[in-house]
C-alpha cells in the first residue's frame, strides 16, 4: 500500500516526538459532518437520503428526483469544505477529551480531504481552539499512520468515523489501537459488523477513558 506523497511531506514538518501517539480523523470525530452537510444541500435545492453509507446515489434533486452523479457529488464536496466555517462545528466533548491528553501524547488530526482544503481547514480548527497538527491524505491512511509513528514501539490510538480507514490503519501497524466513533450513530445501521479489533465508542465520553487506557495513561 502506497503512502501520498504530500502527506508524507507534511509529516517531515513535525518536530519528533516520542510520546504516546493519538491520531484523529476529522470529519464526523472532531468536527460535524452528516448532521450540518444536508443543510447545505437545502441551499442548493437538493436533499440527502441515507439509504446507504456513501454520499453518491444519496443526494438528489428535490424537485425532481434525480440522483446526482459522481463528479458533482465531488464539485458539492468542494464548496462545502471550502466554506466549512459556515458549517461545522465541534463534536460534543471532543475539546475537553483532547485537552486531557495534551502533554501526555502527541496529537495529530489526519483527515481525508484534497490537499487545497488544508489552509482552510487550519484556519477553522484555529478558530475553534483546536490547534492540533493537522495533516491531509488523498490515499489510504495506513501508510501516514505508520510513518507517524515511527521507528519504535510506543502505543498508538487510531480513531476515525469510516471502517475502511481503521482497516488500513490495522494492515500497516498491526498493534494500533483502533476506535470507531460516528458523530450520528444512527448511521451505523448502514454499516457491516465491523472486526473484533476495532473498538465501538458512541461518543467522546465514551471514548475518552478507553483511549487513555490505549495509550497507557
Amino acid at each position: 500500500m502506497s503512502a501520498d506523497p504530500e502527506t508524507l511531506r507534511q509529516i517531515e514538518e513535525l518536530s519528533s516526538d516520542d510520546r504516546p501517539l493519538l491520531i484523529l480523523d476529522v470529519d464526523d470525530v472532531l468536527l460535524e459532518f452528516i448532521r450540518p452537510f444536508p443543510r447545505f444541500l437545502e441551499q442548493r435545492g437538493l436533499q440527502l437520503t441515507m439509504a446507504s453509507f456513501r454520499l453518491t446515489g444519496n443526494i438528489a434533486e428535490t424537485g425532481t428526483g434525480r440522483l446526482v452523479e459522481q463528479p458533482e457529488v465531488t464539485a458539492l464536496l468542494d464548496d462545502f469544505f471550502a466554506g466549512q466555517a459556515d458549517w461545522q462545528s465541534i463534536t460534543d466533548g471532543a475539546p475537553e477529551a483532547l485537552a486531557s491528553f495534551e502533554g501526555r501524547a502527541e496529537i495529530v488530526l489526519l483527515t481525508a480531504m484534497p490537499h487545497r482544503h488544508r489552509e482552510t481547514r487550519r484556519a477553522h480548527l484555529d478558530a475553534l481552539g483546536l490547534p492540533y497538527p493537522l495533516l491531509t491524505t488523498e490515499m489510504a491512511k495506513g501508510p501516514a499512520v505508520a510513518r507517524l509513528r515511527g521507528p519504535g514501539k510506543r502505543p498508538v490510538a487510531f480513531v476515525d468515523d469510516q471502517p475502511p480507514n481503521l482497516i488500513s490503519a490495522r494492515e500497516s501497524v498491526s498493534d494500533a489501537n483502533l476506535f470507531h466513533l460516528m458523530a450520528d450513530n444512527s448511521l451505523r445501521e448502514f454499516l457491516p459488523p465491523l472486526p473484533q479489533d476495532i473498538t465501538i465508542v458512541h461518543d467522546w465520553h465514551d471514548a475518552r477513558p478507553k483511549i487513555a487506557a490505549a495509550l497507557g495513561f
